[in-house]
């Protein structure tokens, strides 16, 4: 949700409008979404402990919030039970508890973007986590990155690489992919079987196959293509970006054009902090339409609230909604087409 409420000034000349970011809180803001993904990655893992959520393969049924969730199929299967009342029970108890949970993902999504992978997806905290490991082993946070990240952090301190995090980045990567692949099959056995087994070397052959073939996929993933992963193979986050692409009053990154060039002295040697930062490997000076994947983790605003935190104009980015995100684009067309 924006900082402050904005409007777009009345010029004749197309312009962006932006809100002042609130430059001394960009660290607490970051502490914020760091505590919410630690909790919700918690949730993750011990939701089937608890049988919050969870589908019991054994007992052919699901789990909700402790009770045991069926679709209501038993009677029909004995032959009780008509095929008209068997199918409305599949809707009500299976189909309209997903739509549900679909529209309020898209409905967020439409008017706030991908805030859910920003703020509380389990694979994006891990692809976070990687890559700032990533990037104090090589300096890049990716292996595919051509060039190395500006020597700069935001707050003006240098960073320092160091091969030797090498060691660090590969047992995560692995370490991260076996905790995934572990609590994926508790969502489908029971949590006391799968770790009473692990814990004892006990796996049985198909748990054994599962875990070591998930750790293996996982870990190459993690390692080689997690920010393709988020980008062009999640489901969820697609459906997100379109929702949000639909909406041109959906809250975006905007950018203060008139004063671009304040960014070209945002880092030395010309270099902008707002593009370090972003772990999708996006320009968050860009238009909506190629900031498709934005996650909405305000990482480069708080950046640019950083660098610009002795500038009486204040930042360059923040979050707008409605008509100045509107403007954000328009202002952006308009500069293209002169």
């Amino acid at each position: 949700m924006p900082d402050t409420a904005i409007r777009a000034p009345a010029r004749t000349r197309a312009v962006i409008p932006i809100a002042r970011a609130e430059a001394a809180q960009p660290r607490s803001r970051q502490r914020q979404r760091l505590a919410v993904q630690v909790a919700f990655f918690a949730l993750f893992v011990l939701a089937p402990v608890f049988d919050l959520f969870r589908y019991d393969l054994d007992a052919d049924h699901a789990w909700l919030l402790g009770m045991e969730w069926r679709l209501g199929l038993d009677e029909f299967l004995a032959g009780r039970e008509s095929a008209t009342l068997a199918g409305i029970n599949i809707i009500v108890r299976l189909f309209v508890p997903l739509f549900a949970v679909a529209g309020v993902v898209l409905w967020v999504a439409w008017k706030w973007g991908r805030m859910y992978c920003g703020w509380l997806c389990p694979h994006f905290s891990v692809v976070e986590t990687i890559n700032k490991l990533m990037a104090r082993a090589s300096g890049k946070p990716s292996v595919w990155e051509r060039h190395r990240l500006p020597p700069w952090k935001p707050d003006g301190s240098r960073t320092r690489v160091d091969v030797r995090w090498w060691a660090v980045v590969v047992p995560a990567a692995v370490g991260f992919a076996f905790l995934w692949a572990v609590v994926v099959l508790t969502y489908l056995l029971p949590p006391a079987e799968v770790y009473g087994n692990l814990f004892r070397a006990e796996l049985t052959r198909n748990q054994f196959i599962f875990i070591s073939a998930a750790t293996t996929v996982l870990s190459l993933e993690f390692l080689f293509a997690r920010h393709l992963f988020c980008r062009f193979v999640c489901a969820v986050g697609l459906f997100q970006s379109l929702a949000w692409m639909a909406n041109r009053n959906a809250m975006v990154v905007g950018f203060r054009r008139e004063r671009a060039s304040d960014c070209a002295r945002c880092l030395p040697e010309r270099q902008s902090a707002c593009d370090a930062v972003c772990p999708m490997r996006l320009r968050p000076r860009n238009i909506k339409r190629h900031m498709f994947t934005c996650t909405q983790c305000r990482q480069c605003i708080d950046a640019c609230a950083q660098t610009q935190n002795t500038n009486p104009d204040g930042p360059l980015l923040a979050w707008v909604t409605d008509e100045a995100a509107r403007q954000n684009e328009a202002g952006f067309r308009a500069q293209k087409e002169r």
